[in-house]
C-alpha cells in the first residue's frame, strides 16, 4: 500500500511484489500527435527528489539537568510535528514556496495516516509499513543542546524494493535526488549501491546527507560512506560529521583529507550550525557566516539548510549563494516555534535566482 500526494491511500495490485506506484494522470489535449513521449523533459525545469526518512517528531523543554528517576516535569513548551531527515527537508522547501517530490514510508497505524497527512501540498509519496509508526521525542535542554529518544518503528522497515517503482521515468536534465537518513534505515543501507546505481542511470545529480552512524565512525562504517559519497555531487554533512568521517579533529584537516575522494565536479558542504557554512568545491574553499537569530529549538537546522541550498543550486546559482540561501532558510525556519505555524511559501522571499 502507499499513501499518494492526493492524501489517499491505494492497494498494491501486485500483492507479491509489495510495491505500489503512483501515476499522474495525463491531459489527452495536452498531447499531440506529432509530441515524442520524452519531449516535455526537454522543457521542464530541473526538480528535487527527497528520497528517505520521515518520522514523528515531539519536541518539549527546556529543562534544567536532568529529572530525578520517578519524577514528572512540566514542560513549557512542546510541539507535535512531521520530522526526519527527509520530512524537514520536504517541509522547509514547502516553507519555500519551492516544488520538490518525497518518497519515503510511514507505519501502518494511526501516527502514520496522521503523519502523511502533514504532507499535504507536497508531491508526497508515502508507502505504508505494517509496522508502528517511528517516533522521535527531543528534550530541549535550558543549555541549549538537545536529548533524543528514539522508536525503531517503520523505519526499520523501509526499503528499496518498496520505493523504486515511484521513482518513475527519467527527469529534467539537472535533476536532483537528495538521500537522507541511511543510518537509521538499515534495509536500505543494504542496498544502498543499487540505490545509487538507479539514480545516476536515470541522470540524477545525486546529493547525500548520512547523518550520524548509531555505531560510530567505525572502519567498516568510514569506508562504506567514502564508497556512496565517492558517487555523489552534493554532500551535505554537518562539521562534526565529516570530522567523524575524516578521523580528524579540526575541520580544515577533514575537508582536506575528504576531498580527494570526491569527484572533481562534486561539492563537499560542512554545515557548522550557528558560525554557518563551508564547502569545497573544483579546488577553491567557499564559508558563508549565518544570519543571528534567537531559538529555542535547533532540531532540523541542516536538513532546512539542504533545502535552501538545493533550490539555489536548481536554479542555477553557484557554490556561494546556495551556501547563503541554506544558512538563512536554516536560520530562518529554526527562528519559528511552533514550525506549524510557517505557512506554505511564507518563506519565498529568501530564494536567490540567477542572474
Amino acid at each position: 500500500m502507499f499513501i499518494g500526494n492526493d492524501g489517499e491511500t491505494n492497494a498494491v495490485q501486485d500483492p507479491g511484489a509489495d510495491k505500489g506506484t503512483a501515476i499522474q494522470p495525463r491531459s489527452r489535449a495536452s498531447a499531440t500527435a506529432h509530441e515524442h513521449p520524452m519531449d516535455h523533459l526537454n522543457h521542464a525545469p530541473p526538480s528535487l527528489t527527497i528520497i528517505g526518512d520521515v518520522a514523528v517528531d515531539l519536541v518539549l523543554g527546556p529543562v534544567a539537568g536532568w529529572p530525578k528517576i520517578g519524577t514528572e516535569t512540566i514542560m513549557q513548551r512542546s510541539e507535535l510535528r512531521a520530522g526526519g531527515s527527509g520530512g524537514n527537508t520536504a517541509l522547509a522547501m514547502r516553507h519555500l514556496g519551492a516544488p520538490c517530490r518525497l518518497l519515503s514510508q510511514v507505519g501502518g497505524d494511526t501516527f502514520g495516516g496522521w503523519l502523511a497527512e502533514e504532507f499535504k501540498g507536497l508531491d508526497a509519496q508515502l508507502g505504508v509499513t505494517q509496522t508502528a509508526t517511528t517516533i522521535s521525542t527531543g528534550v530541549i535542554h535550558d543549555c541549549g543542546e538537545r536529548t533524543f529518544f528514539t522508536t525503531k518503528g517503520h523505519l526499520e522497515a523501509q526499503s528499496w524494493d518498496e520505493m523504486r517503482p515511484r521513482l518513475g521515468p527519467p527527469p529534467a536534465p539537472g535533476s536532483i535526488a537528495l538521500l537522507t537518513g541511511v543510518f537509521l534505515l538499515p534495509r536500505m543501507r543494504e542496498t544502498y549501491a543499487r540505490v545509487l546505481d538507479d539514480l545516476s542511470a536515470l541522470g540524477y545529480q545525486i546529493a547525500i546527507d548520512t547523518g550520524w552512524p548509531p555505531e560510530g565512525w567505525t572502519f567498516e562504517t568510514r569506508a562504506a560512506t567514502t564508497a556512496w559519497l565517492t558517487r555523489c555531487d552534493h554532500i551535505l554533512l554537518n562539521e562534526i560529521e565529516i570530522k567523524g568521517l575524516a578521523g580528524v579533529e579540526d575541520l580544515d584537516d577533514a575537508l582536506l583529507a575528504l576531498a580527494p575522494m570526491m569527484r572533481p565536479d562534486a561539492t563537499l558542504v560542512a554545515k557548522t550550525g550557528a558560525k554557518g557554512a563551508v564547502a569545497t568545491y573544483g579546488g577553491a574553499r567557499f564559508k558563508v557566516a549565518a544570519p543571528p537569530v534567537e531559538v529555542f529549538d535547533t532540531i532540523g537546522a541542516g536538513d532546512s539548510f539542504n533545502a535552501g541550498y538545493l533550490a539555489a543550486r536548481l536554479s542555477g546559482l553557484g557554490v556561494r549563494e546556495a551556501l547563503d540561501q541554506g544558512c538563512r532558510t536554516a536560520s530562518a525556519v529554526i527562528g519559528h516555534f511552533p514550525r506549524q505555524s510557517i505557512a506554505p511559501g511564507q518563506l519565498a522571499a529568501l530564494a536567490l535566482t540567477a542572474r
